[in-house]
């Protein structure tokens, strides 16, 4: 690790922990094209596939319930480097993977492991954030994970279409960028200044009386929003195979992709939106491309099935931004790191039940019949967060969000509290 007594400045500080929640993401997605590979060699059905799926959501939902407050006691910086240590061991278990065993290990391993990453590096982002930025810390956390799911999948599907030992290099190359990114995030300033022995006990998601309301909006807006990336990380790889004509692993990294990238590129373009807005105007554009992509599923058009997931993307992406800028400026002291942990709860809640039921009911349905189904509760589902987001008031938005870019913050989640902490170790 970086020598002890070396802090990074903190707006690079800020991209490493932004990198901590691409990365982590990156890596869920990676697996994901080998799927076809490992049920080739080790002969497992699809309900199989699903279990292993679930695996890994348990083990992000259990790391949140039981640790997702210890960064708030020990500190961010820990917390992140042993994350980033546990998601090398899991690469490490897909790399010696001979059987269903392992993948199943290694699945547990990296849920476990992201869980821990996730609820300290969103906690971070905003405690690092530029001027005390929470709408700038909310775009970075929405663009960076929906950057690294889309980023996991395609790139890690052209490695296993196109070069050789497909169920070696993709998790070499996430292997490597762990590695590295472990070593910068052991420089990082720490902003948790007063800290107390850790609580390692089970807990339920715990949200501040005063955050409430946000925290309402934000499950909305983002139960709307990652429920499209359950369905499409479970069918839409196979439907794409299906529409494109294409038997290789190519097809399903563009479908996911074809949804991932749009939403990255929305959350930048509408930054300067109200919340309301960004929750209304996503999930109407949520249900409208949902409610697109089936119909294109039933008439079989490859394009019109790209064109209408680029459509959900754009309202994915600005649903989830609005969710989390909502939430972000309006978590008190102390409470971050389990805030964010339990957003994250609802967040993986929303991507995985949706994903598992998928995978059973296409072994009964067929995956264009369960698609279809899923597609049109997905669109249901977003038509009745865009009315409530309509309907939600901007008079209790934070004062952190309110607040000019100079404006003061204060001190023990400042970029000045972090400042002075860079100092203190560095002396």
């Amino acid at each position: 690790m970086i020598g002890s007594r070396v802090r990074l400045p903190i707006p690079l500080a800020f991209a490493s922990v932004a990198a901590v929640i691409g990365l982590a993401l990156y890596a869920s997605a990676t697996p994901s094209p080998l799927y076809g590979v490992y049920q080739a060699r080790w002969h497992f059905s699809t309900p199989v596939l699903t279990l292993v799926y679930a695996t890994y959501a348990l083990g992000v939902l259990t790391s949140l319930l039981a640790i997702g407050g210890l960064s708030d006691q020990t500190g961010r910086r820990p917390v992140l480097c042993l994350s980033l240590l546990a998601l090398l061991g899991s690469m490490g278990l897909y790399l010696a993977a001979s059987s269903l065993a392992w993948l199943f290990a290694a699945r547990a391993l990296q849920g476990l492991a992201t869980g821990a990453a996730l609820g300290a590096a969103g906690a971070a982002l905003i405690e690092l954030a530029p001027a005390g930025d929470a709408r700038h810390a909310a775009l970075v956390n929405g663009a960076a994970s929906t950057a690294g799911i889309g980023a996991g999948a395609f790139i890690s599907s052209l490695l296993v279409e196109y070069l050789p030992a497909p169920r070696t290099l993709p998790f070499v190359l996430v292997a490597a960028l762990l590695a590295l990114l472990a070593l910068t995030v052991s420089a990082l300033p720490e902003p948790v200044l007063e800290r107390t022995p850790p609580r390692l006990r089970p807990q339920r998601p715990a949200v501040p009386a005063a955050t409430r309301r946000a925290f309402v909006l934000a499950a909305l807006g983002v139960t709307a929003s990652w429920s499209v990336g359950g369905v499409y990380l479970a069918l839409g790889p196979g439907l794409a195979g299906q529409l494109l004509g294409s038997h290789g692993e190519l097809a399903g990294g563009i479908a996911v992709a074809a949804l991932a990238g749009p939403a990255g590129l929305a959350q930048v373009a509408g930054r300067r939106l109200l919340n309301r807005t960004l929750t209304a105007l996503g999930a109407t554009l949520l249900a409208l491309g949902m409610a697109l992509t089936g119909a294109s599923v039933a008439t079989g058009s490859a394009a019109f099935f790209l064109a209408s997931s680029a459509l959900s993307g754009v309202g994915f992406g600005l649903a989830f931004m609005g969710a989390l800028r909502h939430l972000t400026g309006s978590i008190p002291d102390g409470r971050r790191g389990e805030v964010m942990s339990a957003f994250y709860v609802v967040a993986y809640l929303s991507l995985s039940l949706p994903a598992i039921a998928a995978g059973f009911a296409t072994a009964s349905l067929g995956l264009s019949e369960t698609f279809e189904i899923f597609s049109a509760a997905v669109a249901v589902l977003a038509c009745a967060v865009a009315l409530g987001g309509l309907h939600i008031s901007e008079e209790r938005v934070s004062l952190a969000l309110a607040a000019p870019p100079d404006a003061p913050r204060p001190a023990r989640s400042s970029n000045a509290a972090a400042a002075r902490m860079l100092g203190r170790d560095a002396a």
